[in-house]
C-alpha cells in the first residue's frame, strides 16, 4: 500500500510535522528525504533497504556520493540525502564560527566528529584558527594510514600559511572505532608541533575520533 494511503497518523511526513523529527526512526527520516518509493516498495521500505545495504545510518552518511545502489534511489534522491547532510555540516560549522573562540576540545569536537567519524579510511584534517582561536577554515589534507610517512609537515605548513592561521587543531579518525592514540599518532603530533612552532603557529590539540568516542591528545598531555 502506498504511503499516501496509510492512516495520516502513520505517515512519516505528517508525523514529523506533528511530533517533530525525533519521533521518527532512521528509516522514516530517510524516507522523508526520498519522497517516494518504487512499484511494490514504499519509501520507508526503500529507506530500510538503503540502510541495510550501507550497514548503518552513519556509514550511509559518511560517503553519500557513493551510497549503495538500491532500486528506486536514483540521482535525484541521492542528491537530496547529500544536500541534507551538507546542510547539517554547515549548521555545525556556522555554530563553530560564531563562537568567540575555541576554548576546549568539546568546542570543536561535534563538528569534527560529523566530518570524520564514519569514514571508511583514515582522514587527517585541520581546523585553522586566528590569533583569538576563532575558526578560519576546515580542510582535509591526507587520506590513508596516518603516520610520519603519509602526513607531510610541509603540506600542513602550506595549508596554515594559505589560511593565515595562527593556531591549528589537528584531527583524524580511526575507522576501527577505537579512539586510543597510537604510537604513530603521538609521533606525527610531536613532529607537527615542533615544525609549526618554527613559524609561530600553535598546535592546540589533536583529536582522535573513533566510533562514539573522541580522545583529545592535549587532555592527555600529548600536545
Amino acid at each position: 500500500m502506498p504511503i499516501r494511503q496509510w492512516p495520516e497518523s502513520e505517515r512519516p511526513r505528517e508525523r514529523l510535522l506533528r511530533h517533530g523529527a525525533s519521533a521518527l526512526s532512521d528509516a522514516e527520516l530517510v524516507a522523508v528525504l526520498l519522497g517516494s518509493g518504487v512499484a511494490g516498495r514504499d519509501a520507508v521500505a526503500t529507506a530500510r533497504a538503503l540502510l541495510g545495504e550501507a550497514g548503518s545510518l552513519g556509514r550511509l552518511l559518511a560517503d553519500p556520493d557513493h551510497m549503495p545502489r538500491v532500486a528506486g534511489v536514483g540521482p535525484v534522491k541521492r542528491a537530496r540525502i547529500v544536500a541534507a547532510l551538507e546542510l547539517a555540516r554547515r549548521s555545525l560549522a556556522e555554530g563553530l564560527c560564531e563562537r568567540p573562540g575555541i576554548r576546549s576540545p568539546t568546542d570543536s569536537a561535534a563538528y569534527l566528529e560529523a566530518r570524520l567519524r564514519h569514514l571508511g579510511q583514515e582522514v587527517f584534517a585541520c581546523l585553522f584558527l586566528d590569533t583569538r582561536n576563532r575558526v578560519l577554515a576546515y580542510e582535509e589534507l591526507f587520506r590513508g594510514t596516518i603516520d610520519a610517512a603519509s602526513v607531510y609537515p610541509r603540506e600542513v605548513v602550506r595549508a596554515c600559511l594559505r589560511h593565515h592561521a595562527s593556531a591549528v587543531i589537528l584531527a583524524h579518525n580511526h575507522p576501527s572505532g577505537v579512539a586510543e592514540p597510537s604510537r604513530a599518532d603521538r609521533d606525527i603530533t610531536r613532529l607537527l608541533v615542533d615544525t609549526l612552532a618554527l613559524i609561530d603557529i600553535r598546535v592546540l590539540d589533536h583529536l582522535v575520533i573513533g566510533d562514539g568516542e573522541t580522545v583529545s591528545m592535549a587532555s592527555l598531555g600529548m600536545v
